[in-house]
């Protein structure tokens, strides 16, 4: 196995350091890794998953990045999908997602790569062996869902647009992670999604084993997420990690 480093600006003119991981027999790992201007060796690494239709630095990937690395001091790592990014497959989109979806051990092979990635960049000095927080939509949560069951450093998840239907690949394998997660999370859903239904999005919520766990549903398409939600996982994850943020129950509220 090789890596390769180099530097490189993500969208929005943020430097970032992207790779690519070598494995013989196995196709490369791409992606992007963020550093602060200084940090604390062990700190929590941020995991970013992007969605179908995108890349390592698909918004809200960049905005988020500089968020974590600026305003939280923590370093941020997003891979490029299986047929993503900087190992393109056809369009690089959707179009060519969808088969690849289908394929039996597509599950398997992101956790795996996101396994090693994490790997390989925990061994560099500067970032160091620490906890995890992963943030994902839509094909972020569908490989990010397993890749959180396979480990038990995560400590806190932003998940949504996902859901179980019908026919669809790998149903039984995703709410068999989703079981498996008992971290703190947050799960957003968009209430005329038309890729997934309600009650797939709420049994997939359902599912998960975090006591510590809030449902938001918004108006609206598939990629309609309000900015504000996307400010308010920020502050989720990063506020379960520095310890602002804990489950308290009022009660009674009301009488």
């Amino acid at each position: 196995m090789s890596v390769e480093w180099s530097d490189a600006t993500d969208k929005e003119g943020v430097p970032t350091r992207e790779f690519r991981i070598t494995r013989e027999g196995k196709r490369d790992i791409t992606g992007a890794l963020w550093l602060p201007d200084s940090m604390s060796a062990g700190c929590t690494l941020i995991c970013l998953g992007h969605g179908a239709s995108g890349d390592r630095y698909q918004p809200p990937i960049c905005s988020l990045a500089a968020r974590f690395v600026k305003e939280a001091k923590f370093p941020v790592l997003s891979l490029d999908g299986p047929v993503h990014g900087l190992r393109q497959v056809g369009d690089g989109g959707r179009t060519a997602f969808f088969p690849e979806f289908e394929r039996d051990g597509c599950m398997e092979d992101m956790t795996d790569e996101w396994t090693c990635a994490v790997s390989e960049t925990q061994a560099l000095a500067a970032v160091g062996v620490g906890k995890l927080a992963y943030f994902g939509l839509s094909m972020g949560s569908l490989f990010g869902i397993p890749f959180i069951a396979s480990r038990d450093d995560v400590t806190v998840a932003a998940l949504g647009l996902v859901g179980v239907k019908s026919n669809f690949p790998h149903d039984q394998e995703l709410l068999e992670a989703a079981a498996k997660i008992d971290c703190p999370l947050l799960f957003l859903m968009q209430l005329e999604d038309e890729l997934f239904v309600r009650d797939g999005y709420l049994e997939v919520f359902d599912t998960f084993a975090s006591v510590d766990k809030r449902l938001h549903a918004n108006p609206g398409p598939h990629p309609e997420i309000p900015g504000e939600e996307i400010d308010f996982a920020f502050e989720f994850v990063n506020g379960h990690i520095n310890g602002t943020i804990q489950r308290r129950i009022v009660n009674p509220l009301a009488e």
